[in-house]
């Protein structure tokens, strides 16, 4: 029922004949941290190294669509001034709680907690890849444990695909990850399908989500397609 649709940078995407969704299977794994409140210090003792931030030693511009800037001094990344985390860097997703101030950590999507995946910035962007806010099936090919999933983040131009939050990371048999280095990864292939347009149609009502309102919504997608075993079929 998935036949060849496109090539991205060497991983083979296959689209659905008759539904609307496609999948791809990848070896490839990297984690992403964003939208945890520790994921990022200004001593670098965060979740993930602030170079991978756009803010190492020399800053990059890019960091303002990682670090939610300081609103007194857009210069400098905001700190966190209490709470369990305070002293860290408020890091945002792309996905977002739109009515909540820019420096309330609950505005994003937590990668601790939440299962979620990366988009590179120019597949974001092709047409027929879906939108932020869609939801998603993973399974490990390895280990057969899975996972729905959130499309929360997009990466940077030249990262491919299979970037993760650190939860997804977990579900699939993950231990101990961590994003800095990539080490405790799951072992062996992930096959993802993405069901496109399945977030709201209304951008401010894609997020926040509940588990069980992901997993309902992937569950609904799932059965429309054949199940668990349909998803892998040829993979």
């Amino acid at each position: 029922m998935f036949v060849n649709w496109m090539d991205y940078k060497g991983t083979q995407l296959q689209r659905h004949e008759t539904k609307d969704c496609y999948r791809f299977a990848t070896a490839h794994k990297a984690f992403d941290a964003d939208g945890a409140p520790n994921a990022y210090h200004p001593n670098n003792t965060g979740l993930d190294d602030n170079a991978n931030a756009g803010y190492g030693a020399r800053p990059k511009k890019g960091w303002k669509d990682v670090l939610v800037p300081d609103p007194n001094n857009q210069s400098v990344p905001y700190v966190q001034k209490s709470g369990e985390f305070q002293g860290y860097f408020v890091s945002q997703t792309a996905l977002k709680d739109i009515p909540k101030d820019d420096i309330d950590i609950t505005k994003y999507v937590d990668s601790r907690h939440v299962p979620y995946l990366v988009f590179p910035g120019p597949f974001a962007t092709m047409a027929g890849t879906g939108r932020l806010g869609d939801i998603g099936f993973a399974y490990n090919l390895a280990n057969q444990k899975s996972s729905p999933f959130i499309i929360a983040d997009i990466g940077p131009p030249d990262a491919t695909l299979g970037e993760m939050s650190i939860a997804l990371g977990h579900a699939l048999g993950g231990q101990n990850i961590n994003p800095r280095n990539g080490a405790g990864a799951p072992q062996g292939r992930i096959v993802y399908v993405i069901f496109r347009y399945s977030s709201a149609q209304d951008s401010h009502k894609r997020w926040p989500l509940s588990a069980l309102e992901i997993e309902a919504i992937c569950h609904g997608h799932l059965q429309q397609i054949g199940g668990v075993q349909a998803a892998i079929d040829g993979l």
